[in-house]
């Protein structure tokens, strides 16, 4: 059984994470999916790790590292001719067979933890809609930060595909992102909020002052992503200079007595962007509670996608009154997202 669940894991990946985006990662996941060696390789990845995440950052890692083999010569991560032609999967497995140790070590000691540096296009809007609405500084939690590159969303330059850019001129890094539907609130975007505090709540953080650490999350960005390469480069220089508060621990648990912390002088947002996906339907539920809870003592917005759907949605608790908005769809990567809040 755990067999078939994990074949239909990489189905569903090729089809709904792949497609568009990853031609080599949707070509391996369909026949992963018919291989028992690879199949039962898996079997040792960590539980609750999304699986094919996972493995295929587990190759990607020893082959930036310089593993001499070749299946390096279909990665565009690695060389500057990818081959197009043939079957890249008898050498993945080939690889995997040769380098299976390895590959175990990290299946078993790595989480898939990738800071899409990107999301903050969709990010930014929202929290300047959401200071439009409440005139004060905002003060950030972020949930599953991982190395807590998002939290510095205000820090960022973004365009939209529209004349002019919005956030940070001084960035070191800009940011681009179609609005596939809706209309942005472009007035909202002409002021970057102020952020007072700003906090990450990871089981295990990344330090991006470790090179260890860089290596791990370069190995998750996906082998065509030369853009979101360097988007992830150009934002660990940006951390470097103002580093945020970063935790380590279980974040719902952590999360009553960090927002007691908060400044009352200030609009709390919860976020966390497609880390819901990796938690049990209980803590999702003790989440949604815990945020309740918090809005009983104060005004608080959380922010979310993955918990019941693939949309991004927008809850709050403000002066009693609980409201939930669907800002829309989103691409894992964020070349695109829909805009369909105050519609």
């Amino acid at each position: 059984m755990k067999i078939k669940r994990l074949a239909e894991r990489f189905i569903d990946f090729a089809r709904e994470e792949c497609e568009g985006s990853s031609d080599i990662y949707k070509q391996l996941s369909l026949q992963i999916a018919d291989d028992a060696y690879v199949l039962h390789l898996c079997l040792k990845a960590k539980e609750g790790q999304p699986v094919p995440n996972l493995l295929f950052a587990a190759v990607h890692d020893l082959l930036l590292r310089g593993t001499d083999h070749e299946l390096r010569s279909f990665y565009p991560s690695v060389t500057d001719k990818p081959e197009e032609e043939r079957n890249p999967f008898p050498l993945f497995k080939a690889f995997c067979m040769d380098n299976e140790d390895a590959i175990i070590h990290r299946l078993q000691t790595k989480r898939v933890q990738t800071n899409e540096v990107r999301r903050c296009a969709y990010l930014y809007p929202v929290f300047c809609s959401i200071h439009q609405q409440t005139e004060k500084p905002l003060s950030l939690i972020e949930i599953g930060t991982s190395a807590g590159l998002q939290l510095l969303w205000d820090q960022y330059s973004y365009s939209y595909g529209v004349d002019g850019s919005y956030g940070n001129p001084d960035s070191f890094v800009h940011l681009t992102s179609k609005v596939r539907k809706g209309e942005l609130p472009l007035d909202a975007l002409e002021q970057t909020p102020q952020v007072k505090e700003r906090i990450g709540i990871d089981l295990h953080v990344s330090d991006l002052t470790k090179e260890e650490d860089v290596h791990w999350l370069k190995a998750l960005i996906w082998p065509e992503h030369e853009e979101r390469r360097k988007n992830f480069e150009t934002a660990v220089q940006q951390l470097r200079l103002h580093p945020p508060v970063l935790k380590e621990g279980d974040g719902v648990t952590m999360l009553p007595e960090i927002a007691d912390g908060i400044p009352e002088d200030t609009t709390l947002c919860i976020f966390h962007t497609h880390v819901a996906n990796q938690m049990p339907a209980s803590v999702k539920d003790e989440l949604l509670h815990q945020v309740d809870r918090i809005g009983q003592k104060r005004e608080v917005y959380h922010i979310y996608n993955n918990m019941n759907d693939r949309k991004l949605h927008v809850d709050s608790l403000v002066k009693g009154q609980f409201t939930t908005e669907t800002i829309g769809a989103t691409d894992g990567h964020c070349r695109w997202f829909d805009w369909q809040w105050g519609r």
